[in-house]
């Protein structure tokens, strides 16, 4: 085996977004793409010499073949040892939680995370850090940088290695450790939730459905849910990893997870239902005809996380994504913690979370998670209902009128626009931005206007500042629109609109979403000129 020095060039467009890179497959398979961004990361790094690193992905479509071609850089470029998920699988969580409990230098996530997989869909790579989150701005700032600049990447000229045999193999003078993708996560989760107690509540008849969407959560779930926990086979469905998702879209939301709804809001339904998306790190949780909002669950969470034993000493702080409802904010002023909002990208609670301001975190995009690992987590905030649910032996839509009863209501919808010309989103949000100083005390809807802003955040533990993260419109009464252009998707843009209200009164709790927001939503289209803009009239995707 020897090292090969293979010329490149610049490819345009090589700048991670809120979570790494994300192109179409078709991109990813272009000579030297993957190579080109994979060396930009390694240059990009000091003193990982004879170091640790992790590697894995959801099983999509070319993760085999990049996961091949990682492994080859890697012993290159001087690391020794990577350790790889059987197949070359490993969650997003699992990837944080490998790097944290062997002391590895970082890690490597092959995943376009809730977007479709197959060949003429989506790829994704990222890098993730010692701590086990996603790489911090500085970092991904410095790849962009070394991909524009790049000459050449250094190659091992060997042979592709065996994925599916567990145990160590040999590439030149690295070891590859091709790992249990399960279990350092499985012994992770019986640390911080009471295995006892849920087995116990699922012995006494408990019954739930958990849609792993084809995705890698499959065989988390059953190894976890059916095997640990005792629930019946075919608790988990749709529990095999496929390249294409089954040609479904792995995204859990009421959407895409049809066939879970149909049962939640069928005859008989389970006790709970709960679904995760492509690597793993999102989450929707449904009761038998009753829809938890991500807002909703993440403010739940936050005020019973003590019921389980990883937090019964309790909860440091919250912090969520500023596009997420403030429902986890009432939660945070009762119980005397600290709430923070960030931006939308889960590196931004890294610093917070690594700092002890906070112990959960979350994002309205089906995403929360705490300081277990430094990933959003699907299949953790699961457990952690679960462990609620069997501590206050009480059904889903109880718990969840119960909190509204005692800290009102947050009345909330993510309205989303797919596959915009980029152009016209963009002029869309420029021209918001040029409206927003004379909002300021202005009346629309009937509404008096208290803040109209473009996001801007400093970090409180290392000062960093970033800006223009989505407009805020907020209202006297506590009412909010927020715009935002996604930085998830691969192909054209995506506009989210928010759109959220705060009812403090119980007697009005059981109103339908949209037709309390209806207002509201049309204020949303008319202060953006949604249909002028961008010549749509309705979104894509409610949520």
């Amino acid at each position: 085996m020897s090292v090969k020095t293979v010329a490149t060039t610049p490819f345009d467009g090589q700048k991670p977004g809120t979570s790494g890179l994300r192109k179409k497959v078709s991109v990813f398979r272009q000579p030297n793409y993957l190579e080109n961004f994979v060396q930009s990361i390694f240059d990009s790094l000091e003193g990982f010499a004879g170091k640790t690193l992790v590697v894995g992905g959801d099983g999509r479509f070319y993760n085999r073949t990049a996961v091949q071609t990682i492994l080859k850089m890697a012993a290159a470029n001087g690391f020794g040892r990577v350790k790889v998920g059987q197949g070359g699988i490993l969650s997003t969580p699992a990837v944080s939680c490998v790097i944290r409990e062997h002391g590895a230098f970082g890690g490597i996530v092959l995943s376009a995370s809730h977007n479709p997989g197959g060949p003429d869909e989506d790829f994704g790579i990222k890098y993730n850090v010692s701590a086990g989150g996603p790489a911090p701005e500085k970092v991904t700032n410095a790849i962009h940088a070394r991909t524009q600049q790049i000459t050449e990447y250094r190659i091992l000229d060997a042979d592709d290695l065996d994925l599916d045999a567990r145990g160590e193999q040999r590439l030149g003078d690295m070891v590859v450790e091709v790992i249990d993708p399960v279990a350092d996560y499985a012994a992770l989760m019986e640390k911080l939730f009471d295995f006892n107690a849920i087995r116990a509540m699922v012995q006494n008849g408990f019954r739930m459905r958990f849609d792993a969407m084809h995705a890698v959560t499959g065989p988390y779930a059953r190894e976890i849910l059916e095997n640990r926990l005792g629930a019946p086979a075919g608790t988990v469905m749709n529990g095999e990893p496929l390249e294409d998702f089954g040609g479904g879209h792995p995204d859990p939301n009421l959407v895409h997870a049809k066939e879970l709804v149909e049962i939640m809001y069928g005859a008989d339904a389970p006790d709970l239902g709960a679904a995760s998306d492509g690597d793993g790190d999102r989450n929707m949780i449904l009761g038998p005809h009753t829809y938890v909002t991500p807002s909703d669950s993440l403010a739940i969470l936050t005020a019973n996380a003590h019921l389980a034993p990883g937090y019964a000493k309790g909860v440091a702080g919250v912090a969520r994504s500023m596009p997420t409802s403030r429902a986890a904010d009432r939660v945070a002023e009762k119980m005397g913690i600290a709430a923070y909002e960030t931006p939308t990208g889960w590196k931004f609670f890294g610093n917070l979370l690594d700092a002890g301001k906070v112990t959960l975190c979350g994002e309205e995009s089906f995403g929360t998670g705490s300081d277990h690992v430094r990933e959003k987590d699907g299949l953790w905030a699961v457990l952690l209902w679960l462990n609620v649910l069997a501590v206050r032996k009480e059904g889903v839509a109880d718990i969840l009128r119960a909190h509204w009863a005692e800290y009102g209501r947050t009345f909330y919808s993510r309205h989303d626009y797919e596959g915009l010309e980029s152009t016209a989103a963009e002029d869309l949000m420029n021209t918001l931005r040029g409206k927003l100083a004379g909002l300021a005390g202005a009346t629309l809807g009937g509404r008096t206007v208290a803040l109209a802003d473009d996001f801007a955040y400093t970090d409180p533990v290392d000062g960093s500042v970033a800006e223009k993260q989505g407009i805020r419109i907020g209202f006297e009464d506590g009412a909010r629109i927020v715009y935002r252009l996604s930085g998830t998707g691969t192909a054209g843009a995506t506009l989210r609109v928010y759109i959220e209200r705060y009812e403090p009164d119980a007697a009005k709790h059981e109103g339908d979403t949209q037709e309390a927001l209806a207002d509201l939503i049309a204020l949303s289209k008319e202060i953006a000129d949604i249909p002028g803009k961008v010549g749509r009239d309705a979104p894509t995707v409610i949520t």
